[in-house]
């Protein structure tokens, strides 16, 4: 592919076009937002000029409900020699697509498995797919060459591609994606009213519970409308296992010793589940979970300290394989969580405390 067409910037479609144009692809945009469109092509993404003639490819980056729409006054433009989507959800949008009487030959959906809770194009990059899943969802006459020039898009973008079924990438959506984003609102929705002393309490575990909860609400919507019914069935499947849980707590108040024990055994089970489901998260680079072990450093509030810590690590050899930051409320200061593998703390932990590192 030489040329393409993203109709839609916003962070998807603005970080698809950052991504071919530093590939060197010529990419024109479209936005129902000229500034928007304006501000993509500013940061490099491409340019707001009409193409010439019929490009390679046309990315459909606009909500779910406007995708069969756009599609059908592209085609009747001739616009591209192929057409994908990037809408989170896939089988409304193959159905508009065919009570349109759109040409599915030259179309296959897709989706991305990327995102970030700020929108727009001021928030794309380029490196945005690098490494991620994205999903394709062929139509039963796609061409081989509309297919082919998805996968080559995927892979331009630096993701992995997956062909599914459109519905059964809505239910499998609505699980790791749709319904924690509905969960984690209902979670962060209990702070609003919250006393100022139990808000002051908050920490990691509440942070990285609610995170996707600063999500615009307006994207979501529109993301969730067109997924309601898989979501709805998944919270049903939750609210279930939630008013066993408020059962399991009510019984461990209770009097009776041995409905104190049913209770524990209740939410138990719970947390078990959690476990067991936790554990079947894909690990580093979409390998099978692996198991590391913490070193919990004490580190100030100050320029080049992480990049001070991380080269003490790389010095002794040891990778890192994740890290987190715990802020200490009120003080300059805070713990950084290196992930590394077991064998290799305490190589790690010897070579920090050397270089006057505080472990805790």
């Amino acid at each position: 592919m030489r040329t393409a067409v993203v109709i839609g910037t916003g962070l998807i479609g603005t970080s698809a076009a950052l991504a071919l144009s530093a590939r060197g692809m010529t990419v024109h945009l479209r936005d129902a937002d000229p500034d928007a469109a304006r501000t993509a092509a500013s940061l490099g993404a491409g340019t707001t000029e009409p193409p010439t003639g019929q490009v390679d490819l046309a990315v459909i980056a606009v909500p779910p409900a406007l995708v069969g729409r756009v599609l059908a006054d592209a085609q009747r433009e001739g616009l591209a020699r192929a057409y994908t989507d990037v809408a989170s959800v896939k089988d409304g949008p193959r159905q508009d697509v065919l009570a349109l009487g759109c040409d599915t030959t030259t179309y296959v959906g897709s989706h991305p498995m990327a995102g970030a809770e700020r929108t727009g194009p001021l928030a794309a990059r380029a490196d945005l797919f690098d490494g991620r899943t994205w999903v394709l969802t062929p139509m039963p006459d796609t061409s081989t060459d509309t297919l082919n020039a998805a996968l080559e898009l995927v892979a331009l973008c630096g993701a992995v591609p997956v062909l599914m079924d459109a519905a059964a990438h809505d239910r499998a959506v609505a699980l790791v994606s749709h319904t924690p984003q509905v969960v984690a609102s209902l979670v962060a929705a209990r702070l609003e009213h919250a006393g100022e002393n139990a808000v002051r309490l908050a920490g990691p575990g509440i942070r990285d519970t609610t995170r996707i909860a600063g999500s615009n609400p307006a994207m979501w919507v529109e993301i969730l409308s067109a997924n309601a019914g898989a979501v709805a069935d998944t919270l049903e499947e939750f609210a279930a296992d939630l008013t066993g849980a408020v059962a399991g707590l009510r019984a461990l108040q209770a009097a009776d010793e041995e409905k104190r024990g049913e209770g524990a055994v209740a939410v138990e089970d719970v947390l078990r589940r959690g476990n067991a489901g936790r554990a079947r998260i894909p690990g580093k680079h979409g390998a099978p979970p692996t198991r590391y072990e913490e070193v919990v450093v004490l580190i100030g509030d100050q320029p080049g300290e992480l990049a001070r810590l991380f080269a003490d690590a790389g010095r002794a050899g040891v990778n890192i394989e994740d890290v987190a930051i715990e802020h200490s409320t009120g003080q300059q200061a805070g713990l950084v969580k290196l992930s590394v593998a077991p064998a290799a703390i305490p190589t790690l932990a010897a070579a920090l405390r050397e270089h006057g590192w505080q472990l805790r």
